[in-house]
């Protein structure tokens, strides 16, 4: 982790450690909140945080969340808690403990979908959302493969062997990562625990995907997705994505014209949000946010955190 982010834990609503990483001053730019995808910790948003946090004419505090059971938060011996109704809570009494006002969320994948119902929960909470590569509509051949994987990886023997590992399953979406990016994306897959090379996430995490069926599409979020109309919003499509349409991506901006889009190209799911390109459109977004946020809002949630 970068000498730049602070390591802090919070106690879920049921008292389960949640790691975070904390970015940046505290000031009045609006916070960055980032939830990373089903199987992923906060250390995916590592270079986006880096980036808005040391933006030299804004520089803001961005909060990279590891969710329960990924990353350094706790794992729970329970996995019916891993779930959006217990996960949006735990979102909740983050913000709480971290004295957080009105937040921009990046939501990648599954993270995208708390924030839309973070937005529903509680509507003052957000300043703006960035959904990277998700949407109302979920493809159930991306969520197929996803649940191909998720808890039954192989084995590493080495770090070297895990950017492998990760170039064999996902090089055909990500086909022109260098070794190196790989082998950064292996380090926040996998981590080193009693002397092992093991993922960085609780195996049961995969009973989440038990009830996928190509064959049976899941329920639309569409409300969920309306659910956001009072703030904006960005949606991030990695080209090669086989969870987020680009039909989908259609049928979203003809309910939203106003939505910004941005493509990267030669990326799947879910795109990395480490490339310049990705981090100027969203750090434009997220001024564009702040812009339209009267500073009277910029308040504090914790007591409204607390009425649930």
């Amino acid at each position: 982790m970068s000498e730049d982010a602070t390591s802090c834990f919070i106690a879920a609503p049921d008292g389960l450690r949640l790691h975070v990483r904390d970015y940046g001053p505290r000031n009045d730019h609006l916070p960055v909140v980032c939830l990373a995808g089903l199987a992923r910790t906060g250390a995916d948003f590592e270079e986006l945080a880096l980036a808005l946090s040391r933006d030299a004419n804004a520089p803001r505090r961005v909060v990279a969340l590891d969710c329960r059971g990924r990353g350094r938060s706790d794992r729970d011996e329970n996995a019916a808690n891993y779930s959006f109704p217990v996960e949006v809570q735990d979102v909740l009494a983050v913000l709480a403990a971290l004295d957080l006002g009105p937040v921009v969320v990046v939501g990648t994948s599954r993270g995208g979908i708390l924030a839309m119902l973070l937005s529903a929960l509680r509507p003052t909470a957000i300043a703006g959302v960035v959904l990277n590569d998700i949407g109302p509509v979920i493809d159930p051949r991306g969520l197929a493969r996803i649940k191909s994987y998720v808890g039954k990886l192989p084995q590493p023997t080495s770090f070297d062997d895990a950017a492998e590992i990760m170039r064999r399953l996902f090089g055909g979406h990500f086909p022109k990562l260098t070794p190196e990016q790989w082998k950064t994306f292996a380090r926040r897959t996998f981590e080193m625990r009693d002397g092992r090379v093991l993922p960085s996430y609780d195996p049961k995490l995969a009973k989440v995907l038990e009830s996928v069926d190509i064959e049976r599409p899941l329920p639309p979020l569409w409300q969920e997705f309306e659910g956001l109309n009072h703030v904006p919003v960005m949606v991030v499509r990695g080209a090669n994505s086989d969870v987020l349409s680009a039909e989908t991506v259609q049928a979203m901006r003809k309910r939203r014209p106003d939505i910004e889009l941005w493509e990267v190209p030669d990326q799947g799911h879910a795109p990395l949000l480490s490339d310049a390109d990705s981090i100027g459109r969203i750090a434009a977004f997220i001024t564009r946010c702040e812009r339209g946020a009267p500073k009277t809002e910029q308040r504090s949630f914790r007591s409204e955190a607390g009425t649930d």
